[in-house]
């Protein structure tokens, strides 16, 4: 994914025959650019930086230097903006719900309008206490065995977690089947090193969560909170030791481990598994005999089901009682809501203030009935000549790394064939599904928010179980339409641009090609391309998780990017905070590799004619400041030290100059960048990729 506002390349275009090459010039302009004159913002440019020193404050420093992260948010900047117009679009649009009359509401819009209604009674929410959660409360205070215990973990409805975690996703080497998928689980904060780490920082957390442990029992009703919070807090802690670091679970190869469940029985013997399906409604048999399941930390299942096996029930009815309290905060008294938010929302991201319960309220339907909301809004805001334009962009970038493979001097004949038979099976998915989810047999009932929050991850769940068998769904999205953000899929081999990254700034059909061509143009040429990524690149045309490359290559390859790697492990966010170039790798290659093929294919769209000088900057400038301010924003110290620790994407600044410095065209857009510069590298420590 490009973009990371809640949680978004490799191409390199070259010169092709008029024959073979599509027109990558974009739509003519039909109004005025989001940014006047041409589509970039030039007051954000701080000419008094070397853009060698900084490039990320060279395009945006007069930004920066009045930028303000919002209360309730813990980011600024292009991402928010964008956000903000989105939420803006889709409250108009809830807002033509409730407005309407009954009779005039379909099915679904009324079950999208009681959603929100029963959300935003914050009155009647107060009014109700604990009473909508009792029962489920007690059942969980009230489990006596630990069959108990793993069919509690196991139910949709309340979409708790355990040492394990299960989905039903598509396999790796069948991409025509799906198959039950089990990995590493079980923490309460957000990886392994929050537990494990001894700065003051996260030392900090540790404390926070301790407390936070304890006021959800309270709120529970649980005497002793403190003591009992203590022994939740050492039960994952032990689930941390033995849990896999972030970096480690990237590795296709390590997390593929299909067996059947008795083979499964046998690697972890102290956890009920048949209970564990049971709860889940997963039939140990397919139609061929055992079911197969999809083992991803391998050599960490043992030693969970041990920790499992060796924690006494009432700890697990402890623990499960805050997770459940910590899935349903947002549905319960406000006090519990704030509780929640001050640890997950201040402690660990630093935001001041929880977002408007109005503006949440479009992320629970966004969340709930996404293809039935997004349906909605592309018809308001996303037209089909729209969808139109944007999928012949991504057909241009897709023509021009096509070209490119052709000409690559460090890769084989043998390798670039099947290279090149990988990228003519993309799959392309832009702006909304072609066939819409069918919401028909979701129930909510209005007034009932917690049973309607349940009835949503039940048909979530079932959606999927029942289908468990059959041949993969090819037209499913992952994402919404109004999603703010792209993904590249590697077992169905598609990328997929939903209609709400598809706007302005990022789209923008009325600004200047090179504007176009560094903004949305990088982020399509950052999808495509991971599907080359040095994971990505282990998957065929067919999507199936098998090697295509001759041994020579794939050492040429992962020495290139085992550099790249390096170079971003000396990368500080913060003081003594260095980034895991290992586990952020994949994103910094499509970074790198989507720009350059940015870059090609403006130049292919020049049809050999000098681009324009505009206000005193040539095309290749315009292009690089472009995607300089693509990633204009600034976060909270503890969305960064989040993201360090546990995000496979860079912070914006190195997303900006980690990947300018490896670019040959960037240097020769900014002749003034030289050596001795903080960011300068020689031609010969420069990463090529495509």
């Amino acid at each position: 994914m490009r973009r990371t506002a809640f949680l978004i390349a490799i191409l390199l275009g070259v010169t092709c025959q008029a024959a073979t090459c599509a027109d990558v010039s974009t739509p003519p302009a039909t109004g005025k650019p989001h940014f006047p004159p041409f589509g970039l913002s030039l007051d954000y440019i701080d000419a008094t930086v070397k853009p060698g020193q900084d490039f990320f404050k060279y395009s945006n420093g007069g930004w920066l230097k009045t930028a303000q992260i919002p209360a309730a948010r813990a980011y600024a900047g292009v991402n928010l903006e964008l956000d903000l117009e989105n939420e803006k679009r889709l409250a108009g649009l809830l807002k033509d719900l409730t407005s309407k009359p009954e009779s005039g509401l379909s099915p679904e819009e009324r079950k999208l309008r009681d959603l929100a209604e029963a959300f935003l009674d914050q009155a009647r929410i107060d009014a109700a206490g604990l009473a909508p959660a009792k029962a489920d409360l007690a059942m969980l205070a009230t489990l006596k065995t630990e069959d108990d215990v793993v069919r509690a973990m196991a139910n949709p409805a309340l979409a708790l977690d355990g040492p394990f975690g299960m989905t039903i996703s598509v396999d790796q080497k069948n991409p025509s089947a799906y198959a039950v998928a089990l990995s590493q689980s079980g923490l309460g904060m957000p990886d392994r090193d929050y537990y494990l780490k001894t700065d003051k920082d996260i030392m900090a957390a540790q404390a926070a969560y301790k407390t936070y442990l304890a006021q959800m029992l309270t709120f529970a009703g649980v005497p002793d909170a403190a003591a009992r919070a203590a022994a939740i807090y050492a039960l994952e802690t032990e689930i941390a030791k033995a849990s896999w670091p972030a970096d480690e679970r990237r590795e296709e190869e390590k997390v593929y481990n299909p067996m059947p469940i008795s083979a499964l029985k046998k690697l972890a013997p102290q956890f009920p598994w048949d209970a564990y399906f049971r709860g889940a409604g997963v039939s140990p048999k397919n139609p061929k005999g055992e079911r197969i399941v999809i083992v991803a930390e391998k050599s960490a299942f043992p030693e969970l089901s041990a920790i499992f096996a060796k924690t006494p029930v009432p700890v697990w009815r402890d623990y499960l009682a805050v997770r459940y309290l910590h899935r349903f905060s947002a549905y319960l008294p406000q006090q519990i809501d704030a509780a929640d938010f001050a640890f997950y929302g201040t402690t660990l991201q630093g935001n001041q203030t929880q977002l408007p319960r109005a503006t949440r309220a479009l992320y629970l339907l966004d969340g709930a009935m996404g293809e039935a909301f997004g349906k909605l809004y592309v018809t308001k805001y996303f037209p089909p000549e729209a969808k139109a334009k944007a999928n012949t962009l991504v057909q241009n970038l897709l023509a021009a790394y096509a070209e490119d493979i052709k000409t690559l001097d460090w890769m084989s004949p043998e390798t670039r064939t099947k290279a090149l038979d990988k990228l003519s099976k993309y799959m392309l998915k832009v702006g909304y599904p072609d066939h819409w989810r069918d919401y028909s047999a979701l129930e909510i009932p209005p007034g009932n928010l917690i049973q309607a929050v349940k009835n949503v991850s039940v048909f979530d769940w079932r959606r999927r179980l029942v289908r468990i068998d059959n041949p993969v769904d090819r037209t499913e999205w992952d994402m919404t339409p109004p999603t703010n953000n792209a993904y590249y899929e590697p077992t169905l081999n598609e990328i997929v641009f939903p209609a709400g990254i598809l706007q302005p700034p990022f789209f923008d059909p009325n600004a200047d090609d090179a504007v176009n061509y560094g903004e949305i143009g990088a982020t399509i040429g950052h999808e495509i391309s991971h599907g080359f990524d040095d994971q990505g690149s282990k998957y065929d045309g067919s999507g199936a998780l098998k090697n295509w490359w001759t041994d020579s290559d794939r050492k040429n390859f992962d020495a290139r990017t085992g550099a790249l790697a390096k170079q971003y492990d000396a990368y500080q966010p913060l003081p003594g905070l260095h980034l895991n170039g290992k586990l952020t790798l994949g994103e910094n290659i499509a970074d790198l590799a989507g720009l350059v093929i940015a870059y090609k294919a403006y130049h292919i769209s020049l049809r050999g004619k000098p681009a324009p000088v505009l206000n005193g900057l040539t095309g290749d400038q315009r292009f690089y400041l472009a995607y300089g301010q693509s990633w204009r924003e600034i976060w909270r110290d503890g969305r960064t030290r989040e993201s360090a620790l546990a995000d496979p994407h860079s912070p914006p600044l190195y997303r900006v100059n980690g990947v300018v410095r490896n670019d040959d065209g960037w240097y020769a857009a900014f002749p003034e960048v030289k050596s001795g510069d903080t960011f300068y590298l020689p031609p010969d420590q420069r990463v090529h990729l495509w």
